[in-house]
């Protein structure tokens, strides 16, 4: 890597190597400014806008910092959302995937049983909702003794809803030598009275909204009435075509409606509520990133953590209720150097709303013509063979540096009730011939099954042995994991 990109920030040869296999090659503006800072161990305050790379931008100074041998907690990442906390796990996963790093996401609505036990094992970086993070430290499950980094992700969207004493009880109790990083897209006085009570001299950051102007996104919009959205819908994306895309509703039940609408139109479409259970939603996540499907119909808080490079259109079917909710929305478009395209349906009640988004965002949004019969006869023969053909699945991002490194995760049939325990499987494939310890990666034990990354294209060789090798005296099953 050149020193031009990623080789500038002395980083270790395991989180250079991770960072090419994710297709890192230069550093976005929010990431030159903040790696060096976190590589010095300071206090950050950074208002960026989504989808500008901040989450790599924390992760990568932060993998490269913890010390891989400290088995408790050294990282606390706070999420508004369970989505985003996942997917902050992933990434930092990823990133830190040839160290070993081990990542962990602790949200409401799992099991907490499984999430203590997860913290037992080593464990170098949490994620997690504010609520659950403070159970976990309140009941003791969550160790804090070796706490050194804390970051606050989307700051302004948490505390808009309502986690801010959550959020300061975990402060409270964490280490006071420590350091903070806070992070959000926008700057209220509540986000700022948290850098004045618990961070020390904060280096403060502030990313241009480029994403906000045509540059990444073109932003449009139509006029129409509430009567006559489901209509222009139809004919924006007969028109638009879009490869992938994010239709926003206001309200948990506007998302039911409108889902079941294109569904019967047989439209290749899911939905994401907070109404839904919660391994319902990640299971929804997961389809819409691998391209399973082209629509996905979200309400606001539902969406905030989804993290993908490719969506092409996002299309405010409802307008959202404040103009920070604007900048979330269209910021999950025109991300990762790519153009997006940003359409907001117009009520005549929604233009009190429209005045105060164009004057926070700094330009007046275009208004456009609503699509004429003969542009959406002209698109509907490309539009419905789209539709009907069978969608590609694409690879997420785990799979492609998994695929391009040599990576394969295997899943045995035992674990903890099993008493196995993570030395017993690194002594046992580093006995194989042609193996070696730095050939094994992360390593996760559960109740009853267990997860190892077999590293550097050794994982058929490992597969075939295993077949027939005991752990700790027990014969397991063992198979390539889905």
């Amino acid at each position: 890597m050149s020193w031009s990109g990623f080789g500038q920030y002395g980083l270790s040869e395991d989180i250079v190597r991770a960072l090419e296999g994710l297709g890192f090659n230069e550093p976005t503006e929010v990431q030159r400014e903040v790696i060096p800072v976190v590589m010095h161990n300071r206090d950050i305050v950074v208002k960026s806008q989504t989808g500008s790379g901040k989450t790599a931008a924390y992760g990568i100074p932060l993998c490269e910092l913890v010390n891989w041998e400290e088995n408790k907690p050294q990282v606390l990442i706070l999420t508004p959302t369970r989505e985003l906390a996942v997917q902050v796990k992933e990434d930092l996963t990823n990133i830190g995937r040839f160290k070993r790093v081990r990542a962990a996401a602790i949200y409401g609505k799992q099991p907490f049983h499984v999430q203590k036990l997860e913290l037992k094992q080593k464990t170098h970086i949490v994620a997690g909702t504010p609520g659950r993070v403070l159970d976990h430290i309140e009941k003791g499950t969550f160790p804090l003794g070796k706490l050194a980094y804390l970051v606050i992700d989307e700051a302004d969207e948490m505390l808009n809803m309502g986690f801010i004493d959550q959020v300061e009880a975990i402060i409270q109790r964490l280490p006071a030598e420590r350091v903070t990083m806070l992070f959000s897209a926008t700057l209220p006085e509540d986000v700022d009275q948290l850098r004045q009570k618990y961070m020390r001299d904060p280096v403060s950051v502030e990313i241009q909204a480029t994403g906000l102007t045509t540059d990444a996104i073109e932003h449009a919009q139509m006029k129409v009435s509430e009567a006559d959205k489901f209509e222009l819908l139809q004919n924006v994306t007969m028109v638009e075509n879009p490869d992938s895309c994010i239709i926003f509703c206001r309200t948990q039940e506007g998302v039911n409606d409108l889902f079941r609408g294109l569904a019967r139109l047989e439209y290749p479409c899911d939905r994401i509520h907070g109404g839904m259970a919660q391994e319902e939603r990640l299971e929804v996540m997961s389809a819409f990133r691998r391209g399973q499907f082209r629509y996905l119909i979200a309400t606001d808080v539902a969406a905030r953590g989804i993290d993908i490079d490719n969506i092409t259109h996002v299309i405010n079917y409802d307008f959202p209720l404040d103009k920070e909710g604007y900048v979330h929305r269209t910021g999950r478009t025109g991300r990762a150097g790519k153009r997006g395209q940003a359409i907001t349906f117009v009520t005549p009640s929604d233009e009190g709303r429209l005045a105060e988004v164009e004057k926070y965002i700094g330009f007046r949004i275009r208004r456009v013509e609503e699509p004429s019969a003969e542009e959406v006869e002209s698109g509907r023969g490309a539009f419905e063979q789209k539709i009907y053909r069978q969608t590609r699945r694409k690879k997420d991002k785990g799979e492609q540096v998994s695929a391009e490194a040599g990576i394969m995760k295997l899943y045995f049939n035992g674990g903890k009730k099993k008493k196995l325990r993570a030395v017993d499987f690194v002594g046992t494939i580093a006995r194989i011939d042609g193996m070696a310890a730095d050939d094994i990666g992360i390593i996760a034990i559960q109740d009853n099954e267990t997860f190892v990354d077999i590293l550097n294209g050794k994982g058929l060789l490992v597969l075939q042995a295993m077949k027939s090798t005991t752990v700790k005296g027990k014969l397991l099953k063992v198979h390539k994991a889905k």
